[in-house]
């Protein structure tokens, strides 16, 4: 989620070895500590235990055995999943959270083995390969994240004095990566590791730190930024300043929404940045090159209205309007100043949704309501209506469905830690129970007189987070959405453990809509249907609006994404893809075995109820973030590339270097052993 960030690794002789060998042999899983210093019992935070624990084991792409049928819908193509996996883990018992970490992608392809349609799946993991991973791999007497944690911002406990120190850590650490005797400078902060798109050619690893980074699929190699105007290691030179533009606050204003939009129709990349100067939202548009004759393309156009700096992950997007969302969650450093953490929540302000025309932001208009945070949107889209009279078609209103918590606390169970109590009053009728829906959203635009939301209530009571659909039906009425569940609690309610998710859910959205416009539950609080998972699993209903896939005891999914059947005819024709982990894996003290594996279950997206294939992978694949489907026609499609980044290698300088250098790499080396 925000500037999802963390970096280090053990031993830089291990980085020379993996280059050496061109990523064809992995960096070996480092040894495991000792039971008193990897147990959760003796000090190591939850989101490094178990399988949230990160892994160095980098593979190219290597052959997986598999039960089942692999469906030749998938063939040629690629499932690529991104999260944060600190290449720096030697501290144990420091802050960490689950959005912590350096970007991995972890891939299976589908590769075409012979003429007569056999598939091969291969499994490939790789680093991507970030200014701070480079930098942090470069300097072997780091041992804990270049990039203080996300937990550390929001621990209500953290002192000023802490987290200062941690900023000015941080800066120092940067500062020394542009001196002499550094392989790699520090220019960008972004570390990658939240979601992964396909635009233009390109596929793209993203964060809110800074501006997505290019890879090349199947393989996953890193091959550099990407600015709006052209991309790092490509033939064709970066044609201008791009996303930020020039001038001091350039660096700030790169940041981009770790979640960008690509419209299925015009291929339109469309997308904000948020920071920590006015104007704090700045929209972007980056044409596709196939379709010439859209509106031109801006950058940071300003988008009026908010008065603080936020924290904001995701936005809505339709045919015809973009949908930014401010809500009382600030991501400010400024409030140190104030006495409050660096990401802090208000639940006495309210939530403000500011909808605009594509093209026209500045046409903004806002609507409010009580306060919530939402971190995932699932889709958007128009409703026209047309006048009889007149003949003219126009849009009354925008529709949203957002993963809607009544307060902030998942961005602190992320990070092992509880959730502040609010030191104001909330009023009675204000209070909600703690909780993770699926919301419905209708805000009906002004055209003479005032705006309202007309509608905002839950599909269902069941808690549904990391939501998905068919990639062709975003920004229109789609009928279907997938999600993710928690069968014995709420995704916001975790408390300091962490949590894991041991179902996948397909609403009918279309359909719970449709009972909720006849009957509107009510207003804010009101759920369509009310049945728990457990409930739901049980009705046994065909035509059930919800159907659930419930994991075998002890395993647990992850963000599931949709591939459609080349042949089908309905929307949910297709398949899910999830990584799953039997748990039955892990030791007494909670940690994995060194020979734990995961596996890739595809899913039939229709019923809900099969498993047509299991691909047993050559290792696990930690509980990450977002994922995508790259098709066949992707890869085949991808930009030239001219290089890749690749990590520094040793020149052995160091025996040569005049007597002043030498000195200086003395004080370096202390300077970054004190930070250590």
């Amino acid at each position: 989620m925000r500037e999802c960030y963390h970096i280090c690794y053990h031993a830089y002789a291990r980085c020379q070895q993996w280059q050496s060998n061109n990523d064809h042999e992995s960096i070996k899983e480092k040894p495991k500590a000792t039971k008193a210093a990897s147990s959760v019992a003796h000090g190591r935070d939850s989101y490094l235990s178990g399988n949230f624990a990160p892994i160095q084991l980098v593979q190219p792409l290597t052959n997986c055995p598999f039960t089942g049928t692999i469906p030749n819908d998938l063939a040629g193509g690629e499932y690529v999943r991104n999260g944060g996996n600190p290449v720096a883990n030697e501290s144990l018992g420091r802050d960490a959270h689950w959005f912590d970490g350096d970007g991995m992608l972890t891939g299976v392809s589908f590769y075409r083995s012979d003429t007569r349609g056999n598939i091969q799946p291969q499994f490939v993991n790789q680093y991507v390969l970030t200014d701070v991973f480079l930098s942090t791999v470069t300097s072997p007497a780091i041992k804990t994240p270049i990039l203080p944690s996300i937990a550390t911002l929001v621990n209500p406990l953290s002192s000023l004095a802490v987290i200062i120190l941690r900023i000015l850590r941080t800066l120092v650490l940067v500062l020394l990566s542009h001196l002499p005797a550094s392989r790699q400078a520090i220019k960008k902060i972004s570390v990658a590791n939240t979601a992964i798109l396909y635009h233009d050619g390109r596929a793209l690893a993203t964060c809110e730190s800074g501006p997505p980074m290019r890879v090349a699929l199947p393989g996953l190699e890193t091959v550099g930024w990407f600015n709006g105007e052209g991309c790092e290691g490509e033939s064709a030179p970066v044609a201008g300043p791009g996303f930020g533009g020039k001038g001091p606050l350039s660096f700030f204003r790169e940041w981009t929404t770790a979640h960008p939009r690509v419209d299925p129709q015009t291929k339109e990349l469309l997308l904000f940045h948020s920071t920590f100067a006015p104007p704090y939202v700045q929209y972007s548009i980056v044409n596709s090159t196939l379709h010439r004759s859209r509106p031109p393309g801006f950058f940071n156009a300003p988008v009026p209205g908010v008065q603080s700096a936020k924290m904001m992950h995701d936005f809505g997007v339709t045919k015809s309007h973009s949908i930014i969302m401010d809500l009382p969650l600030s991501l400010d450093p400024l409030n140190l100043a104030k006495n409050k953490a660096v990401v802090a929540y208000d639940p006495t302000s309210p939530s403000r949704f500011g909808v605009f025309p594509r093209y026209r932001p500045e046409n903004i208009q806002w609507f409010e309501t009580r306060a919530c945070c939402i971190f995932h949107t699932a889709n958007s889209w128009d409703t026209l209506i047309t006048d009889p009279a007149l003949g003219e078609t126009h849009i009354a209103s925008i529709n949203m469905l957002a993963c809607r918590l009544t307060s902030a606390s998942l961005v602190f169970s992320a990070g092992a830690l509880a959730a502040p109590v609010p030191t104001a009053s909330i009023p009675d009728d204000e209070k909600e129970e703690e909780q993770c829906r699926l919301y419905y959203y209708n805000f009906q635009l002004a055209r003479e007189g005032t705006h309202m939301i007309r509608h905002q209530w839950a599909l269902s009571a069941i808690p549904f987070e990391f939501p998905s659909l068919r990639d062709s039906v975003s920004m229109s009425a789609a009928r279907y959405v997938y999600g993710c569940s928690v069968s014995d609690s709420s995704f916001g309610a975790a408390l300091g453990r962490a949590v894991k998710m041991d179902s996948l859910v397909k609403m009918d959205v279309a359909a719970l809509i449709n009972r909720g416009q006849r009957n509107p539950p009510t207003s804010i609080s009101g759920c369509v249907d009310t049945r728990d998972v457990a409930e739901v699993i049980a009705s046994g209903d065909v035509n059930d609006p919800i159907k659930i896939f419930k994991m075998p005891e002890k395993w647990y999914a992850q963000e599931s994404r949709f591939v459609p059947r080349q042949t089908g005819i309905d929307e949910d024709d297709g398949w899910l893809l999830s990584y799953v982990f039997d748990e039955r894996q892990l030791q007494e003290d909670g940690e994995c075995r060194s020979d734990a594996k995961s596996e890739l279950w595809i899913i039939d997206a229709k019923s809900m109820a099969s498993v047509v294939a299991k691909i047993q992978l050559p290792q696990r694949v930690p509980y990450g973030l977002h994922g995508n489907w790259f098709s066949e026609e992707d890869i085949q499609s991808q930009r030239p590339i001219e290089r890749f980044r690749n990590l520094p290698t040793m020149t052995g300088k160091g025996h040569h270097a005049s007597p002043i250098l030498q000195a200086w790499m003395a004080v370096r080396k202390t300077i970054e052993s004190l930070l250590a």
